[in-house]
């Protein structure tokens, strides 16, 4: 049963991942698109809720990896940042939400939350520390929280839609065997 498990949470993890490179491409044709309405984190998002930790947390590193790979968004150095980010948003949801059993919103709140201090920490760690730049933390916020805030309504109103969607679906689709 473990392995059955395991085979559907990589499964999972592996078409999120997809559609984590998928998204962020249909935006990027828009100048600053993907900054506004944050497309890969959709997935990461969704991925944190139907996964455990560990596949949530393995998809949001692999996803915005992948992404640099294959198209150079997000550009380096910063796909490192966003990286921890990603990986953030998974872990941490994944165990409000599976773990310590929180509701939708609880759980997405306060890990997207999370997420951001990991993104504000990073920024700092890389233009501060590693590249001897100026760090300026509200024009970090200020992109996080303000150039951001459309896909941050759009993940607060369309997550918890497509995670009560998908768990009734999983739900039924695993009561008819």
């Amino acid at each position: 049963m473990k392995r059955v498990s395991n085979l559907q949470q990589m499964i999972r993890g592996a078409l999120l991942i997809a559609l984590g490179l998928i998204l962020p491409f249909l935006f990027h044709g828009v100048r600053d698109a993907g900054s506004i309405f944050l497309p890969m984190h959709i997935p990461i998002l969704i991925g944190a809720f139907v996964l455990e930790p560990y596949y949530a947390l393995c998809v949001g590193i692999l996803t915005p990896l992948l992404s640099h790979v294959f198209t150079g968004m997000p550009p380096f150095p910063f796909v490192y940042i966003m990286i921890f980010e990603l990986a953030s948003y998974g872990l941490f949801i994944s165990i409000f939400y599976n773990k310590f059993k929180m509701s939708v919103y609880p759980s997405l709140i306060s890990g997207m939350i999370l997420g951001r201090l990991v993104n504000i920490l990073g920024t700092f760690v890389l233009l501060h520390i590693i590249m001897s730049k100026p760090f300026k933390l509200s024009v970090v916020a200020s992109g996080l929280f303000v150039e951001g805030l459309p896909g941050i309504v759009i993940q607060i109103i369309l997550i918890p839609i497509i995670v009560y969607a998908l768990e009734k679906s999983l739900k039924s689709s695993t009561s008819s065997y």
